[in-house]
């Protein structure tokens, strides 16, 4: 057998050995599904607290189970390393990046982390080898960066090793669409890079859909998240036009979304966080650039969701001012901090830049999130507050930024003298003194 009929041998029998480079929300969810169903895998992480956290079989991502973790470190079907230890990259026959792509301070993508990891990958890239990339990026990453890098030593693609993209798609906190049953988008380099990579995510994922080569794969992923990003500025541009109407776009929403044909309906909210709908349609409108193209409707997406925030500052000043009341000095209880709700994620998280602008207003601002017991908001520290009668009492406005599940609303409305609901959390209750976005 030649050596992509070998490697599909292997992945078959579940006897290749899968590494999985950066263990965060996509890499570790990614590494149990492949050990739960018999493949050996190597975790490598520049984080030494998440390699020792994981070889101890304790979990810190809540899309993953702990039981499950625990047993799979345990039996040694998992068994994460340093990057300081690239040499465990010579037993894996499949190395999986899933590392993150972040935006520089000018808003042009920062792909460092991708070429480090390729970088080390390629230092012990050996003959028969599948090297995937999960990371989102810009179209041509694949193809431009990753594969000039491996093909260094002289190794050819497609034969000596095999190189394909394959976005990730996790959606954290989301309890019916997990890694296995979404589907899954995957560009291989080369026809055979292609066969192969199939093989291995079909394996775990319930549907692999294929694309011609790996710059539409980025492209896709890159799409999915610009969609996102385009119809959520919509509806908070709807939002502010709705303020300025005295409307409840939350009515209009509602009654919207009753057509059964031609419109699917988005919420607007006190901006976008996470790290996909704030930095991913920045890596296409870059890329757009290369070709004299300017995305002007992404770029205003981008301009309108990073608004948001201030639009909460000024109406929470406006509904103070009602009150004869001011920001400064005023006790504000923002209940909220991850980026949406039911996730114990804070990345780009629109309620800590709100709580930035409220301590540079001289606001005295304390916050309470059941996942996320301390956040950095600018320069300042902050620890997760208890969710008690004295503290809603106490607030001159409770301001609602993330909407989470388990968060008892009716207690909040019943204790509180004036609530600002930026997510419709409080559907449903009619009090006076809540005022919705």
């Amino acid at each position: 057998m030649n050596l992509k009929e070998q490697l599909k041998e292997k992945i078959k029998n579940k006897t290749a050995i899968v590494a999985v480079f950066g263990l965060g929300y996509v890499g570790l969810p990614l590494a149990v599904e492949k050990a739960k169903v018999g493949f050996n895998v190597i975790g490598i992480d520049r984080n030494t607290k998440r390699v020792e956290q994981i070889n101890q079989g304790k979990n810190y991502i809540r899309d993953v189970s702990d039981e499950e973790l625990a047993m799979l470190v345990s039996s040694g079907k998992i068994k994460a390393y340093s990057d300081t230890q690239p040499e465990v990259l010579k037993e894996a026959d499949i190395v999986v990046m899933c590392v993150p792509t972040p935006l520089t301070k000018n808003m042009d993508p920062d792909i460092s982390y991708i070429e480090n990891v390729t970088d080390i990958s390629a230092t012990q890239l050996r003959r028969g080898q599948l090297i995937t990339l999960e990371s989102t990026t810009y179209p041509g990453t694949t193809e431009d960066i990753v594969l000039p890098r491996l093909a260094k030593g002289g190794l050819r693609v497609g034969e000596d090793f095999f190189l394909a993209y394959s976005p990730e798609r996790v959606d954290p906190g989301n309890q019916r669409y997990t890694t296995k049953n979404t589907s899954k988008v995957l560009g291989g380099v080369t026809p055979d890079c292609m066969d192969v990579a199939l093989s291995f995510y079909a394996q775990t994922i319930n549907q692999v859909v294929p694309v011609s080569c790996p710059a539409a794969a980025e492209l896709t992923k890159v799409f999915e998240n610009t969609y996102r990003s385009v119809n959520i500025a919509l509806v908070n541009e709807l939002a502010i036009i709705c303020d300025k109407m005295g409307i409840n776009v939350w009515e209009v929403l509602d009654a919207a979304a009753t057509k059964p044909f031609g419109i699917q309906i988005f919420y607007p909210g006190p901006g976008v966080g996470g790290h996909c709908i704030p930095i991913d349609p920045f890596y296409l409108t870059w890329k757009a650039r290369e070709y004299d193209f300017h995305t002007r409707f992404i770029e205003l997406a981008g301009e309108i969701n990073m608004n948001m925030p201030y639009f909460i500052i000024s109406r929470l000043s406006k509904i103070l001012n009602e009150q004869k009341k001011c920001i400064n000095g005023s006790k504000i209880l923002v209940l909220g901090a991850a980026y949406k709700k039911n996730v114990d994620d804070a990345r780009e998280s629109p309620a800590v830049k709100i709580i930035e602008l409220l301590l540079e207003k001289k606001a005295d601002v304390s916050y309470h999130d059941p996942y996320i017991d301390q956040i950095n908001a600018g320069n300042n520290h902050l620890f997760s507050a208890d969710l008690t009668e004295d503290n809603l009492k106490e607030a001159a406005c409770v301001l609602i930024t993330t909407d989470h599940s388990n968060v008892d609303y009716q207690f909040v409305v019943k204790h509180s003298s004036l609530i600002f609901d930026t997510r419709n959390a409080t559907r449903g209750i009619k009090e006076d003194h809540i005022i919705r976005l």
